[in-house]
């Protein structure tokens, strides 16, 4: 199953809402790789900071992110990742948003692919079948950006979150 997009007209303002589930029974499922990319792993091991998001349109199209909240709450939110055991958390802390706070299990495959599960308390990351795949992008000691992808009008549209290291 691939994500799924909706696009809703509200007014003149166009929101591209997105739906968890990169895991998948389809074709394209086998196609991913589980060879894990350890030293990018390695290189994102750390506390984050999630400083920017960006994608064409932000002026007339609301990303919602991660099924969490619009991609603008996600703005100074910090991400924790420990690539020995591929957990981490992240936390949702802007103050014109709901605060939001989860553990998290990662990992980065030799394709570049990002794959992310947002964990709910008390629940194991094997129980949860929906994910997020995102391409890693610009991994240096102190940056590194997770894009992805939104169908808006037809056309695909990157959505670029940036990261700063905070440690």
């Amino acid at each position: 199953m691939k994500k799924i997009i909706f696009i809703c007209l509200i007014s003149t303002m166009f929101f591209a809402c997105k739906s968890a589930s990169s895991t998948a029974s389809s074709s394209e499922a086998t196609t991913l790789s589980n060879k894990l990319d350890r030293k990018t792993q390695v290189a994102l091991k750390g506390n984050w900071v999630l400083t920017n998001v960006t994608y064409p349109g932000s002026d007339y199209i609301k990303v919602n992110s991660f099924d969490l909240a619009d991609s603008k709450c996600f703005i100074g939110s910090t991400w924790s990742f420990i690539s020995n055991n591929n957990k981490g958390t992240m936390a949702l802390t802007s103050p014109s948003c709901t605060s939001f706070s989860s553990p998290i299990v990662w990992s980065i495959n030799d394709q570049g692919l990002f794959v992310l599960k947002v964990l709910d308390a008390g629940i194991k990351a094997k129980k949860v079948r929906d994910g997020y795949l995102l391409k890693v992008a610009g991994v240096t000691e102190s940056s590194f950006q997770l894009i992805d992808n939104i169908n808006v009008g037809g056309q695909v549209k990157d959505v670029t979150y940036q990261f700063q290291r905070a440690n």
